[in-house]
């Protein structure tokens, strides 16, 4: 799945001559927790967020130092922080360097974005104009329209078996012969041994998530590493 395929689509923009009280305004009656930043043009020049908006004069909550420590800040930075703090037009609060992708940039990239710069949100660029925005809640809209749906009434207990004997297989944290797998009218029961309980939920989750599962029964235990004797 591509970037165009879940992202917003017109985008809820403001020009970077707006005032932080269009800004915040907007953001409020729209219910959106950022704003790409765009000229008149298309063109994208920043974003502006809830988070550039938390250190402000008016609250009270502008960044504050100890004395030796703010002899440490560099003119520029603590020049550049107070534009933050009291500056009234977005483009003297907005985030500059901002993270963008191609219409055709594929969801793993976009995840792989986000969690390297810590952000939620990734403007979609095509031609220098923006032309749409990918945000945390377009994916959690992605991962719903691929789900799958409820198991079907009827399935093959013995295929269901191996398919998720075969997926166990795949995996380095289920031992080899170490998990035993039954189906009776699509409820898997798990029997056998793991060596540390985030094993256990990993095996439910491998047999949930196979067709016609109905439910899953953990008769699973949990054993030290030198508790149990392999029988060849």
């Amino acid at each position: 799945m591509q970037a165009e395929a879940i992202m917003t689509a017109p985008v809820i923009g403001i020009e970077p001559s707006a005032s932080i009280t269009d800004a915040a305004g907007l953001m409020l009656s729209r219910r959106i927790s950022g704003l790409p930043v765009i000229r008149s043009d298309g063109t994208l020049v920043g974003i502006v967020s809830e988070g550039d908006f938390l250190r402000r004069g008016e609250l009270g909550t502008e960044r504050k130092r100890s004395r030796w420590l703010e002899f440490l800040v560099s003119p520029g930075r603590a020049a550049d922080e107070y534009v933050r703090a009291n500056g009234r037009r977005v483009e003297e609060v907005m985030t500059a360097d901002v993270v963008t992708v191609p219409p055709g940039a594929p969801l793993t990239e976009i995840v792989e974005l986000m969690m390297r710069h810590h952000v939620k949100r990734i403007p979609v660029v095509d031609g220098g104009k923006v032309v749409g925005i990918v945000t945390r809640s377009d994916l959690l809209r992605g991962l719903l329209s691929v789900l799958p749906g409820p198991a079907p009434a009827t399935a093959d207990d013995e295929q269901i078996r191996q398919n998720i004997l075969a997926e166990l297989a795949m995996r380095k944290w289920a031992g080899k012969d170490m998990i035993n797998v039954a189906v009776d009218k699509g409820v898997v029961e798990l029997n056998g041994a793991v060596f540390d309980e985030r094993e256990r939920q990993a095996a439910i989750v491998a047999a949930e998530n196979v067709s016609g599962v109905r439910a899953v029964k953990d008769s699973l235990f949990c054993a030290a590493p030198l508790s149990v004797i392999l029988v060849s």
